[in-house]
């Protein structure tokens, strides 16, 4: 694949919202009852699961062994905990299976932040709790990109082990260049990659420093589309604050300066591409090219959403995730 340094405009300014750069300035708030409910584990502990460099993996699981087989991949400075509406009402026709990747949630640090390590982290958790059995990933934003990444890295997989996948909030190409119009003159397409870190790292050091406005500031930077339950965005935020360091520069670094487009000739299996409509992080133009650009896929916008249908739209979204994985697994399992 090819790596570019020039792709900083939107792609910075998209993988810092995802994360959501003001996260820490809200840390000291105390979340609702509401937000806590969403860090109920599965409650199968799998691990740890080793991946092919030693870091230790987080792998939970829920669901009867013998159910048709769904993997979740979070996204940038997330966890596991983001699909929590997914898991607890599929569950009963499907074995879950949650990972949280290398340097987020509960998974070990590593040196390696790349695309390339996630996309194995997300190859050792199939192979440790898919026993062999087809599944189909469900990946959100850079969880996405490393199942994307995997059909490159592992195309062996895709058909034998990979049944599908479902792509959430994804971009293929130049990530999501020109997706963020507020940071894009902040980062401008034209800075080196250590200069628009360093940027990054600036404004997200002056929120904290100045304690200033921050619903103002997600306001106008969120991912988030209208109608966001206050319980979900406060759970992003808290998430993003807990991020480690490294993942705000090591894995900023690498998410930004992927060019996923050689790899999306490598799935080789069906794929439901799912975007919303107020999506400002992966717009429905980029969205629409992705699904273009696959060989199998479909596209579907969520109407009244932003970039994390999985708390916005979760019922819509789990009747998607449910109708595509039938279809692919059709018989597989007793579910």
């Amino acid at each position: 694949m090819r790596r570019r340094t020039a792709l900083l405009g939107g792609a910075v300014a998209a993988a810092a919202v995802a994360g959501g750069i003001a996260g820490r300035a809200v840390l000291r708030r105390r979340g609702t009852p509401a937000a806590d409910a969403y860090d109920e584990l599965p409650p199968e502990d799998l691990g740890p699961v080793r991946a092919a460099d030693g870091t230790e993996l987080c792998v939970r699981a829920v669901g009867d062994l013998a159910s048709p087989l769904l993997l979740f991949v979070h996204g940038f400075s997330l966890d596991m905990t983001i699909w929590h509406p997914q898991w607890t009402a599929l569950r009963d026709r499907f074995r879950c299976i949650l990972l949280d990747l290398r340097a987020h949630g509960r998974s070990g640090s590593a040196g390696d932040l790349s695309l390339q390590a996630m996309a194995g982290d997300v190859a050792a958790a199939l192979e440790a709790a898919a026993l062999g059995r087809r599944a189909v990933v469900v990946g959100h934003s850079m969880g996405a990109m490393a199942s994307l990444v995997l059909a490159a890295s592992r195309p062996e997989l895709f058909g034998p082990n990979v049944a599908g996948l479902v792509l959430v909030g994804a971009a293929g190409g130049d990530l999501v260049r020109g997706a963020v119009g507020g940071l894009a003159g902040f980062l401008r397409p034209g800075r080196s990659l250590p200069e628009a870190l360093r940027r990054v790292d600036e404004l997200r050091r002056h929120v904290v420093a100045s304690r200033a406005d921050v619903g103002a500031l997600l306001a106008r930077l969120t991912q988030f589309g209208p109608h966001a339950p206050r319980e979900a965005v406060e759970h992003v935020v808290a998430l993003a604050a807990r991020a480690p360091s490294c993942v705000w520069t090591n894995g900023l670094a690498s998410l930004v300066a992927t060019d996923l487009r050689d790899a999306l000739a490598h799935v080789r299996v069906p794929v439901l591409v799912v975007v919303g409509d107020h999506d400002r992080v992966t717009p429905k133009g980029a969205a629409e090219a992705l699904a273009r650009a696959l060989p199998d896929a479909e596209l579907v916008v969520l109407e009244g959403c932003g970039h994390v249908p999985m708390l916005e739209r979760p019922e819509a979204l789990n009747a998607l995730i449910e109708g595509f994985a039938s279809r692919i697994l059709g018989g597989e399992g007793s579910g």
